[in-house]
């Protein structure tokens, strides 16, 4: 496999464990009168299992892998579609499913096979010649924007209808049905705004937010640049920052202005250059690709992992609206782990030499 992107991968991780315990040792003895390395020991736990599934994915055979898209993704819809029945709520949003030791985020675990799905359906034989691949893939995203609306999460929502995009475009769809499956989904917002203000007024009250910030509180957003500005280039030491204890949920959503406050932009840079060297590769191997449903599938995979490290930042930076959206490998979270490591397993073992798929 590519060992160069297998490196990237390890380092991302080991970031990820570091700048945890940076992060949450205050935030668990002073805040939550835990151990202080309550949360840090959570996240090694799960750093480890998510680096056990990115091997084990990345050393199934690639052909076996290929056959189980379907089930695979029957399985992770089905426990999405579970949310609204036995979820969980955190802070309005209900989003989880409990499991006792710990919390599920379905989504995490769906959208790396979701752009899996969408390239089995684009790259069916049967529908090599006909534009139904495509309305069958919009029917596909459909069916999870609508599950994700409900919980409401509109980040993820945003973050699998562009990777969507990306993917189609990918396997050279006309930019007309683009723009017509755009409209669509415009249209279709833009109707639940309107019919249902109570449940998604959020969503208004965050854009006129994001547009007039004298409309009402921005502390969150305030607080991540102000600490990205207070960091400047080399930052202000390991532990010094405030922001993960002023703000909530620093170590998950905002992570990336922590280690900026904390260790400068310098070194926030240098992650996102890490996550665009990584994407850098999987484009030059599906270049040299011949099989079309692992060109497809590597190249929206690559479309994923960037959008959302653009996004995180792009909140942390004040550039875009308030989303709520984790850093891959780096957030605070189980699920978040989990789901960057079927990410890179998938990304790994497509990206082995001499794969050759047989049907």
């Amino acid at each position: 496999m590519d060992k160069k992107i297998l490196f990237c991968f390890f380092i991302l991780f080991f970031l990820g464990l570091f700048f945890s315990f940076s992060s949450t040792s205050s935030l668990a003895g002073e805040r939550l009168n835990k151990d202080n390395y309550f949360f840090f020991t959570k996240h090694f736990i799960f750093t480890f299992l998510a680096l056990s599934v990115m091997i084990i994915i990345s050393i199934i055979k690639t052909e076996l892998l290929v056959k189980l898209v379907i089930p695979l993704f029957i399985l992770s819809f089905m426990l999405l579609a579970l949310v609204p029945i036995l979820g969980v709520e955190v802070n309005g949003a209900k989003r989880w499913l409990n499991l006792h030791f710990f919390k599920l985020q379905p989504i995490e675990i769906l959208k790396p096979i979701f752009i899996l799905m969408t390239v089995k359906i684009l790259t069916l034989e049967k529908l090599k010649d006909s534009q139904a691949r495509y309305i069958l893939s919009f029917m596909l995203l459909t069916s999870v924007i609508i599950l994700l609306i409900d919980q409401p999460d509109l980040g993820q929502s945003i973050l699998l209808t562009g990777s969507w995009v990306a993917t189609v475009f990918i396997s050279g769809v006309s930019l007309s049905y683009i723009f017509i499956f755009f409209s669509l989904f415009i249209t279709s917002l833009s109707s639940l705004l309107f019919f249902f203000p109570e449940k998604f007024g959020y969503i208004i009250n965050r854009l006129g937010l994001f547009f007039d910030p004298s409309q009402g509180d921005k502390f969150q957003s305030s607080s991540a640049l102000d600490a990205i500005i207070i960091g400047g280039l080399t930052g202000q030491g390991m532990g010094e920052g405030i922001l993960k204890d002023s703000v909530p949920e620093a170590h998950t959503d905002y992570v990336i202005a922590v280690i900026s406050e904390e260790f400068g932009s310098v070194a926030s840079i240098t992650i996102l250059i890490i996550f665009l060297y990584i994407s850098f590769r999987i484009v030059k191997n599906c270049i040299n690709q011949d099989n079309q449903f692992l060109k497809i599938s590597l190249s929206g995979l690559a479309a994923l992992l960037i959008f959302q490290t653009f996004i995180h930042a792009g909140v942390n930076t004040n550039l875009l609206p308030t989303t709520g959206m984790t850093l891959p490998f780096l957030s605070y979270g189980g699920s978040s782990l989990i789901g960057s490591a079927i990410l890179a397993g998938l990304v790994l073992n497509y990206t082995k030499n001499k794969v050759y798929l047989y049907d």
